[in-house]
């Protein structure tokens, strides 16, 4: 039976602002097992970021988590000080920041950046967090590691500067890495590349991965599961072959719709989604989807349930209401 990692059940996060509370993360539970490969993917707004920040605890004013649930190896993570959390970020959960070019402080050289992470983690000293600096350079694919450990950040390419950050992530060998939209602007060669490297880190180093993207090419290449978020809810959940063949929710539908395809070598006609994301500062009652969805009817007034499609899938819509019966969550 594999092993439960990471748990999270009702997740609710939201930020307190001038105009009111954005009610970022409205709800979200799902569960991660050791070595698994897990895809979230939505708009931009659709609360993604903010649930991976949330797991680490780096929600910070005006920001808070207001409910739920985050379990790590059977601990509750929300119940944890401080100095208890800094001990597991990095030495058991890791994150790659969504903006490479800022994460890096561009007065450091990357050696002082990359040393100063591995003496705080492992309690080593300066000579041995220069060499497992080096090794780490390396093991990401990084030619001459020695000299780059000399280099500012503004003398790096946005895909090495990608590398430097996850090897400083992997360099504790956290047993989950969370990458928030890791190839945002980098070039499709790059792209293809970090990808590639985060996969074979991720079997080499036995890790759990938890993807965030809003690209589904990249959900459908390197992960296993996914859940589509939307409105700060999970709308969708299930195996990614299983999803992308066959959507059961009409956003998941209208993603794949909105994809680049071809049809006997012509290229087909996207077709986008109409309409616009949800107001977080006053999120509809419904289902946050129906003002955009073209199955809508009068009980998307209301939020539906889960209803479970299969025994590794769920929905949160009400066209599955009268096939499942009481089948729900």
């Amino acid at each position: 039976m594999a092993e439960k990692l990471l748990e999270v059940v009702d997740l609710k996060t939201s930020f307190y602002t001038g105009a009111g509370e954005v009610q970022a993360v409205r709800g979200v539970s799902f569960q991660l097992e050791k070595g698994e490969v897990l895809g979230i993917v939505g708009e931009s707004g659709s609360g993604k970021s903010v649930m991976a920040k949330s797991i680490m605890s780096l929600i910070q004013s005006p920001g808070k988590i207001k409910q739920g649930d985050i379990t790590w190896r059977g601990e509750n993570l929300l119940g944890k000080s401080e100095k208890q959390l800094r001990a597991i970020r990095g030495n058991e959960i890791s994150l790659i920041s969504q903006d490479p070019m800022s994460a890096l402080n561009p007065v450091v050289k990357i050696g002082k950046q990359m040393t100063e992470v591995i003496i705080r983690h492992q309690r080593v000293g300066k000579k041995e967090a220069e060499k497992r600096a080096v090794d780490l350079l390396g093991k990401v694919g990084i030619s001459s590691p020695e000299e780059r450990l000399k280099q500012y950040p503004h003398e790096l390419s946005g895909g090495m500067k990608q590398r430097i950050m996850i090897g400083m992530s992997i360099s504790c060998q956290p047993e989950l890495l969370i990458a928030d939209e890791p190839t945002t602007a980098l070039d499709v060669t790059i792209q293809s590349q970090i990808l590639n490297l985060m996969s074979a880190l991720k079997d080499k180093e036995q890790m759990a991965l938890i993807l965030i993207t809003h690209d589904l090419g990249v959900v459908a290449e390197n992960c296993e599961r996914v859940l589509v978020m939307y409105g700060g809810l999970i709308m969708e959940e299930g195996p990614v072959k299983e999803l992308f063949q066959n959507p059961k929710h009409p956003y998941t539908e209208g993603l794949l719709r909105s994809l680049p395809k071809r049809s006997n070598g012509v290229k087909e006609r996207l077709v986008p989604i109409q309409g616009s994301p949800p107001d977080l500062l006053n999120p509809p009652q419904g289902c946050p989807f129906a003002d955009r969805c073209p199955y809508v009817m009068d009980k998307c007034a209301e939020l539906p349930p889960y209803f479970k499609v299969d025994s590794e899938r769920k929905t949160m819509c009400w066209l599955h209401e009268s096939e499942e019966g009481d089948n729900h969550e």
